[in-house]
């Protein structure tokens, strides 16, 4: 039984250990694919997207893994040019693209968005970052790329720098990683730490330590999942220059990592990991955003096809 056939993916923690490891055995499955045998899993189905923020790797890795599986994609990637400028709600232009569409991508400003659309909406919607909130396929291919990398996420110790407090991504990787027996690692700038109001929620499902300084932590580390300083979470620019590259991973670093440590980032990339990084063998961030194509074409596949695929 295809448990996520016409499902909305809302927030990660909706899912199971099971659930989420079904998802994988589904990436693996697709990659094994000939490239025809791919094109008939979606064949003749278009998927939606509405971007009210501005997104590269999400938008064109739906628009890629859609492509893959043999389906269409259309939406709106520039509010600027959507009829919301002439002050159309929310409501009605997800109303509009479930029309248009079988299966609708949102990324949204405000907290709560993709929870409301998928009330509104008659198709199922997918989340692809709902204000400072979730990013759930962001974390199954967080999640993914730690398994495909390390062969296996229980027992890791796992390292989350930079952002916490704004940074969407960490929430939703933090929940994923409730399923897993890990040791998490939080390392951030006092000023930048957890919303308390997240913690309690999270504790119930995860032990982790909080930390200002990276030092302490790199030689035990099998993950360093680094994120950016958000500037454009901040309302007051001087808060943001008062921790803009507060940590920067660079080869003297890597140095003092595990010879096999994995360091991974949701992109983009701004100054938090020296580009002398990318060549070495620890760097996995691009194999990461090409694991999301392969994710997010199975999560497709599955919301698609009531029998899997």
């Amino acid at each position: 039984m295809n448990e996520f056939y016409q499902k909305d993916i809302i927030s990660i923690k909706d899912y199971t250990k099971d659930q989420l490891e079904s998802i994988f055995t589904s990436t693996d499955k697709i990659m094994k694919l000939s490239l025809s045998e791919r094109r008939e899993i979606s064949k003749g189905k278009t998927l939606g997207y509405l971007f009210y923020e501005p997104s590269t790797r999400t938008r064109l890795s739906f628009d890629s893994a859609m492509a893959s599986i043999g389906g269409n994609s259309l939406g709106i990637s520039d509010i600027t040019s959507s009829s919301t400028q002439k002050g159309e709600s929310l409501a009605d232009t997800v109303r509009i693209m479930s029309i248009y569409s079988d299966v609708l991508v949102l990324r949204h400003t405000l907290d709560g968005s993709s929870r409301f659309a998928a009330e509104i909406s008659d198709k199922p919607i997918i989340n692809a970052g709902s204000g400072t909130e979730e990013h759930p396929t962001q974390a199954i291919q967080d999640l993914y790329t730690i398994k495909k990398e390390k062969k296996k996420i229980d027992g890791l110790k796992i390292g989350i720098v930079g952002d916490l407090k704004y940074g969407r991504t960490v929430y939703s990787l933090l929940h994923g990683l409730g399923n897993y027996d890990v040791d998490v690692r939080l390392i951030s700038p006092e000023s930048l730490r957890i919303r308390s109001d997240s913690t309690y929620e999270i504790k119930k499902k995860l032990d982790f330590t909080e930390s200002t300084n990276i030092e302490d932590h790199l030689d035990e580390l099998d993950v360093l999942y680094v994120t950016r300083i958000q500037k454009e979470r901040f309302p007051d620019e001087e808060e943001y220059l008062k921790v803009k590259g507060s940590y920067v991973v660079g080869l003297d670093m890597l140095k003092r990592m595990k010879d096999d440590t994995i360091i991974l980032h949701p992109l983009p990339r701004i100054d938090e990991i020296s580009a002398d990084v990318d060549k070495t063998k620890n760097a996995k961030y691009f194999e990461q955003a090409e694991y999301g194509k392969h994710t997010r074409a199975a999560i497709l596949g599955m919301i698609l096809n009531e029998n899997g695929f």
